[in-house]
């Protein structure tokens, strides 16, 4: 498989699994290939909707229209061979 199948594998994987949330602004962080295992490794950002009780100010900002958005990293694992989506964790970009 190219990159760009195992990128378009990746999203279109990351939007079924998080549609209930109404996500949106998905994008590529990162892609690595691990020849030993055969397995991608692809981080995908995406925004979704803060708990409107979260913050100081979340009730002001949702009767503005103006809800926060919370941004998310996952890092989806694809088997290269069969194209199977293996695991999705979390990864914290913030740290690095």
């Amino acid at each position: 498989m190219q990159v760009k199948e195992a990128v378009s594998l990746a999203k279109r994987y990351i939007q079924e699994v998080f549609s209930d949330e109404k996500i949106d602004n998905i994008g590529l962080k990162e892609v690595e290939f691990d020849d030993k295992s055969n397995i991608w490794s692809i981080t995908i950002g995406f925004s979704r909707p803060c708990d409107e009780g979260a913050g100081p100010f979340a009730a002001e900002l949702a009767a503005s229209g103006m809800v926060p958005r919370r941004r998310d990293n996952k890092v989806v694992r694809i088997t290269d061979g069969d194209k199977r989506v293996i695991s999705v964790k979390n990864r914290d970009l913030t740290s690095e």
